[in-house]
């Protein structure tokens, strides 16, 4: 059963519907494997688990937006 995974931040349950239906439909076709071979999984991520630069990512992207 092939299985497609997606990390990430916090997304929206219609983003996640959304990009389950594409994700499938992509590699169905890309692959020639029936949609309901495909398994998904998305999982979500605190900004407070993610590091760059040698700070949390909720940080960097605050600093970021401070900037604009």
């Amino acid at each position: 059963m092939p299985f497609i995974k997606l990390e990430g931040g916090k997304i929206s349950k219609a983003e996640k519907e959304k990009l389950i239906i594409e994700f499938t439909r992509v590699a169905s076709e890309t692959l020639g494997i029936p949609k309901e071979a495909f398994m998904v999984l998305i999982k979500e991520n605190e900004m407070d688990n993610w590091g760059t630069g040698g700070n949390v990512l909720s940080k960097v992207l605050a600093a970021r937006e401070n900037k604009q």
